[in-house]
């Protein structure tokens, strides 16, 4: 008499979570376990953690921290930094700080928008193309080397006499139209050295379709590398929308930080009158410690998602 044996799959260790279950918590504690010990192994990299998180938190409160319409003194025109005005004043008498934590929600949301179709078109762009090495990709790269040809910052300046940049996601939507090509062509040479390793080549051999290899198997080697020109990316966004108000070519019936220095340098005389440079310089100084916290944690990111660096460190 035979006794048949019992299927792996059947037995159950009590207390005990199935595989499939425990595996993406066990990676998910890891890669986090990583990322704070890559924050903690350099002060600079957890700075700029904390920069971004400020302002990402000020983009969320901020409207609520400072209601509009921000109040109007004129006995308080251009005063200086003091404890009621840790900024100053303007030439209404608004509160800077007031007005630069208001308009930090606009600059995000758009550096936001705009992040998401890059990140969408040149990867998507990118992907396709680097994989399947067929009239496609001629087409697409043809396409790309186009969005590279034509130089971002004046075609903007031109859409802005056809599209109306009033709302922040609009506008995000138009800069990430024009700002993915980069990123495309990037993506693209990582795919194309991605698609001669091992795994890819066994998937292939099984028979796995091109919309599966594409999306399990190239997608999550190559999103660590997206990330980072992600986070590049957003700065070059924010510098483009604050060019754009500040050289008056959209509507300055928002609060923005470009519109802050369009109004100091245009209105205020902040190039002229020494009190008014705390009004010019606070928004700039926005500007910089963003692209600097951006920059720090860049840095941590890419030792987080290298492993030799992982290993050296």
């Amino acid at each position: 008499m035979s006794i048949a044996p019992i299927p792996v799959e059947a037995v159950e260790a009590p207390g005990l979570e199935p595989p499939d279950t425990v595996r993406p918590v066990t990676s998910r504690r890891r890669f986090w376990t990583a990322a704070w010990r890559a924050l903690k192994r350099k002060p600079s990299r957890l700075a700029g953690a904390v920069i971004v998180l400020l302002f990402v938190l000020a983009g969320i409160a901020g409207p609520w921290i400072y209601p509009a319409p921000l109040p109007h003194d004129p006995d308080e025109i251009y005063d200086p930094i003091s404890w009621k005005h840790p900024l100053g004043t303007d030439f209404e008498g608004v509160d800077v700080l007031a007005l630069l934590v208001s308009g930090t929600r606009n600059v995000l949301v758009v550096a936001a928008v705009a992040g998401a179709v890059t990140v969408l078109l040149g990867t998507g762009v990118g992907l396709l193309g680097g994989y399947r090495r067929d009239w496609s990709d001629s087409v697409l790269m043809r396409i790309t080397d186009f969005v590279l040809t034509v130089p971002g910052f004046p075609l903007l300046v031109v859409l802005t006499t056809a599209v109306d940049f009033g709302a922040p996601v609009t506008m995000g939507l138009v800069l990430g139209v024009v700002g993915w090509g980069p990123l495309a062509r990037a993506v693209r040479s990582q795919t194309m050295s991605l698609r001669e390793r091992g795994f890819v080549e066994a998937a292939r051999g099984l028979g796995l379709p091109t919309r599966h290899i594409v999306l399990r198997e190239l997608l999550p080697n190559i999103a660590p590398y997206v990330v980072m020109n992600l986070l590049l990316a957003v700065t070059g966004f924010i510098y483009a929308q604050v060019g754009l108000f500040f050289l008056g070519v959209l509507p300055l019936d928002t609060n923005n930080w470009g519109v802050m220095l369009n109004f100091a340098v245009y209105q205020g005389g902040a190039l002229l009158t020494p009190a008014a440079l705390p009004y010019l310089l606070a928004p700039l100084g926005a500007i910089l410690l963003l692209t600097l916290g951006i920059v720090l944690l860049v840095d941590a990111l890419d030792e987080i998602f290298n492993p030799r660096l992982r290993e050296s460190g």
